[in-house]
């Protein structure tokens, strides 16, 4: 390596905060990201079919650790073939304009063995708001499921606009669901 080449990298480890963590890897044949809403009282459960990750997560090193997810805003499906043709539009997810909905992290905090929280911001429609998401991770060989669910109020991120706003059709609360496998992470 060259002096030049040596001194980049020391620059570039120095602006990131130290030697980078490994990243994980994403297994989608084995991950889901599901959402259930009540419709008149009656549970609807629904998913999403892309979606993708982005993690740099060590148990060791819970300060620098980092979480980043990108949904398909447009591959929500409640398996019903009118009513994921109204998903797309302006008053649901209005994909158009709003192609993707995004989550990164700002803390994880270890809160007991194999259990965390990952603060940070979700943003849905161009609205964007801080949660706190309960994470279970359990490891299995050479993968780790990191698991949870969390709750979200539609309305505040504009999904269910004009005469779906009425919380007496569809609930204002959503509990978003997510079993994620990942390659890569350190021994818990």
């Amino acid at each position: 390596m060259t002096r030049r080449a040596g001194l980049a990298l020391a620059i570039a480890a120095a602006l990131a905060g130290g030697p980078a963590l490994a990243q994980q890897r994403l297994v989608p044949e084995q991950s889901e990201i599901a959402f259930v809403s009540k419709q008149m009282g009656v549970p609807v459960e629904g998913k999403f079919k892309k979606f993708d990750a982005q993690v740099a997560f060590d148990p060791a090193k819970l300060a620098t650790s980092k979480v980043a997810f990108t949904v398909d805003t447009g591959s929500a499906t409640l398996g019903v073939r009118e009513t994921d043709a109204e998903l797309p539009k302006v008053v649901w997810f209005n994909v158009p304009r709003f192609p993707q909905a995004t989550f990164q992290s700002s803390a994880i905090k270890a809160v007991g063995a194999g259990k965390y929280e990952v603060a940070g911001k979700l943003s849905i429609k161009g609205m964007s708001q801080d949660v706190v998401v309960p994470v279970t991770l359990t490891q299995s060989g050479a993968t780790t499921t990191a698991a949870g669910s969390f709750v979200i109020k539609r309305l505040a991120f504009k999904i269910g606009e004009n005469e779906w706003a009425d919380t007496s059709m569809v609930a204002d609360d959503v509990q978003v669901k997510f079993k994620l496998a990942l390659a890569g992470v350190p021994k818990l």
